[in-house]
């Protein structure tokens, strides 16, 4: 029942309190994950959802090469040092 009391015909979904540089999202997180992140921020006196952003930021600026090219350079800087030594 609509009253003028209450009128959201103009009304829009969304956060109540914009967040500039954030996007808010669904995502799955298996449990013992989640759980982690948790029981280290109820530690740290922090939020768990700040922690989970952070890590992921970590992991971001961490080398962006393919996985492969960072094995293969590992390999062949080994290969390198066994020449030296043997």
């Amino acid at each position: 029942m609509k009253t003028k009391e209450y009128d959201f015909s103009k009304g829009k979904r969304g956060s109540a309190i914009p967040h500039p540089g954030k996007t808010r999202i669904t995502i799955w997180i298996d449990n013992s994950t989640l759980d982690w992140f948790k029981d280290k921020a109820e530690r740290e006196g922090r939020g768990y959802q700040t922690d989970i952003n952070e890590a992921l930021k970590t992991y971001t600026r961490q080398d962006p090469r393919p996985i492969q090219e960072i094995i293969k350079e590992a390999v062949m800087e080994g290969m390198k040092a066994a020449r030296k030594t043997g």
